[in-house]
């Protein structure tokens, strides 16, 4: 089970953590993703980590503001995210999958999804 928090409202330019907690013993062996979706648009890939955390990808849209980190002893993937702008507004999931392969193949089929938390950006 998959649960983000952290999620807010926040002016243009400020910043956000947002946090998502695995239940299970098992989250060192699924890469973490974090993915988001805005009113009226699909669900798009913002970042992801490997099993270990050595390797990170990201959205050309968010690469160097959004910052993806894991901490396998909490159970716990992190997005930092600075610099925000109002398109940046959207519901934020997280999600895990057997294998970072599908970040850099970018076909993105990720095994478990958690409920989103909405981060707002105001202008």
């Amino acid at each position: 089970q998959l649960q983000a928090s952290g999620g807010g409202l926040v002016q243009a330019g400020g910043s956000l953590r947002l946090s998502c907690a695995a239940s299970g013993r098992t989250f060192s062996s699924y890469a973490m993703g974090w993915f988001r979706q805005a009113p009226g648009k699909e669900r798009e890939f913002v970042a992801g980590i490997s099993l270990g955390g050595s390797r990170t990808y990201y959205a050309r849209s968010v690469k160097g503001r959004f910052t993806i980190s894991r901490d396998n002893a909490k159970n716990t993937v992190y997005l930092l995210m600075n610099s925000l702008k109002p398109e940046d507004t959207a519901v934020y999931y997280c999600a895990a999958v057997g294998s970072d392969y599908v970040f850099a193949r970018g076909d993105y089929g990720m095994d478990y999804w958690g409920k989103g938390t909405q981060v707002t950006v105001s202008s």
